[in-house]
């Protein structure tokens, strides 16, 4: 019950007239990914020919049961009185198991048949996130008030790309699914993975975007062998592997940030040292800045919170109280200064150790400084 490999000359010489059925699989092309393959009677006789071509492997299937299986190119000769050949080339180890083990399903089919699986890279899959994915951008960084360090911005992205995976594991691909099909196409299987290739590349993007990686955005297309690598050190994709398949190859043809992202990236301007200068938490400190100045009862309280503020970002927004300027024209830092005097014209209280306007009591509500 096993395969001879036939000399090369037998083919097309007086040989081939021996044979008593020969058997062959056309090619398999980029669709197909299984073929069952026999005779019109379904009983494989012995020194009957199989041939096999490159990017196959054939399985002799008998009752439910393997009887021989190979992944070696040629033409062999089917003779029942001899042991399996293995000829499996680097799925040797895969059929030995194969033939000790394996039984669909308890099937008990009494035809014999020689299924071919299609073993080449299969090519130009496409997928997609169907939603923004949410992704950290140190290329954007913030400064995080909370830690003293800085953070990265988080933006939403859609990427689109290919792929390519092959079976690697004959086996299992047909004992989980394929089964003994007649034939099985890529379009049953696809979809399926399309959904768990989107699901393992929205891992890698956690990976991608981390302290560790610091992928920039708008660099992930040019980050292809670093999305693999993640992938397969991470087993993201654990699910195609369990099937018999293996994702190959793995490309980002686009990333596209939505509507909100590119007004978060738009509204920053990086200086050198990280701090954004002319962006959206500048204008908020400049408004702060207006809004203290015009504010005559809380000017001094509102111009020490901005004070905080400045020496929180060690200076950077600064330059913001130059700029800001009231609604009478006054420069912020004048504001301040005539704020207290026209504060005390109307009788208050403001502290000499802190500058905190009082509530009429004798003592600063703020620092509990006792008041003239």
């Amino acid at each position: 019950m096993g395969l001879i490999l036939a000399a090369a000359r037998a083919v097309g010489s007086t040989l081939h007239d021996q044979w008593k059925e020969y058997i062959t699989c056309e090619d398999l092309g980029q669709d197909i990914l299984m073929k069952r393959v026999s005779t019109k009677n379904g009983i494989i006789s012995k020194d009957s020919a199989i041939q096999v071509s490159p990017g196959q492997v054939a399985v002799i299937f008998q009752n439910g049961q393997i009887l021989d299986a190979t992944a070696e190119p040629g033409i062999y000769t089917f003779d029942q009185s001899t042991s399996p050949t293995f000829f499996a080339g680097q799925f040797g180890d895969v059929f030995k198991e194969m033939w000790t083990r394996f039984v669909y399903n308890g099937g008990t089919s009494k035809e014999q048949a020689v299924f071919y699986i299609n073993t080449k890279e299969i090519m130009n899959n496409l997928f997609g996130t169907p939603a923004p994915i949410p992704y950290q951008d140190w290329s954007h960084p913030i400064p995080n008030q909370m830690t003293g360090g800085m953070s990265p911005l988080r933006v939403e992205v859609k990427c689109f790309g290919k792929y390519t995976f092959r079976i690697n594991d004959p086996a299992t691909f047909m004992s989980r699914i394929a089964g003994t099909a007649t034939e099985y196409k890529k379009d049953e299987i696809i979809e399926q993975m399309r959904s768990e290739v989107v699901g393992s590349f929205q891992n890698v993007l956690n990976e991608l975007g981390n302290t560790e990686n610091k992928v920039p955005v708008l660099e992930l297309p040019s980050a292809t062998e670093r999305i693999k690598k993640v992938m397969d050190e991470k087993v993201f994709d654990q699910e195609i592997r369990a099937r018999g398949m293996s994702i190959v190859g793995f490309i980002i043809e686009s990333v596209t940030l939505d509507e909100a992202s590119n007004k978060k990236i738009d509204n920053y301007e990086l200086s050198s040292n990280g701090f954004m200068q002319q962006g959206t938490l500048t204008g908020a400190y400049a408004q702060a800045v207006q809004d203290a100045a015009n504010n005559e009862a809380g000017a001094m309280n509102g111009f020490m919170g901005v004070g905080m503020m400045n020496m929180a970002s060690n200076g950077v927004f600064g330059a913001a109280t130059n700029n800001a300027m009231n609604a009478n024209g006054q420069q912020p830092v004048q504001a301040a200064q005539q704020a207290p005097q026209a504060s005390q014209a109307g009788g208050a209280k403001f502290c000499p150790n802190c500058g905190t306007a009082s509530n009429g009591g004798n003592f600063c509500m703020n620092c509990g400084t006792k008041l003239n």
